[in-house]
């Protein structure tokens, strides 16, 4: 008799919209909410610091920019990520350049250095050389495009 195990996997409910912030206040996110609140906490600190013609002109600075951290988006991402970024890439150097200089000493001791004897040639049954796999791979690899360097043919053919 024939017994057929059926294994039944648990389901899971996979997130979706994860990058969507959870709304407060009608379409205000908590993110918002915050925000305003510090601005309107700076309004009030302005308000009690200074007379009523400096109060106007701090209040209207300090709406506009909380408007701004608060509500624009650029790119679809809120803006102090943008402001992130621009401070990042101003502070990195426009151009890399690696610039290595070698001592007098360094350049003599690599003279000096022997250079390492190379295998001599492995031969396989096919007679495909080791020097050759380098080439073989490069054919390979461009899809038969390069055709490699053309090879005299073999006076005598070894038969082992």
């Amino acid at each position: 008799m024939l017994h057929i195990s059926i294994i039944t996997m648990q389901q899971f409910v996979v997130p979706q919209f994860i990058d969507v912030e959870d709304k407060v206040i009608g379409p205000i996110t908590v993110r918002q909410f915050i925000i305003i609140l510090v601005g309107g906490g700076l309004i009030f600190v302005a308000y009690k610091l200074s007379d009523f013609t400096l109060f106007l002109v701090e209040m209207v600075f300090i709406a506009l920019i909380t408007f701004v951290v608060a509500f624009v988006k650029i790119n679809g991402r809120p803006i102090h990520y943008f402001l992130l970024n621009v401070t990042q890439t101003s502070k990195r150097p426009k151009l890399r350049v690696w610039a290595k200089i070698f001592s007098n000493a360094e350049l003599k001791s690599y003279l000096k250095s022997e250079v390492p004897k190379l295998p001599p040639e492995i031969r396989t049954k096919n007679k495909v050389r080791a020097s050759r796999l380098a080439e073989m791979a490069l054919i390979v690899d461009t899809g038969g495009v390069y055709q490699g360097e053309k090879e005299p043919p073999a006076s005598h053919i070894d038969l082992v």
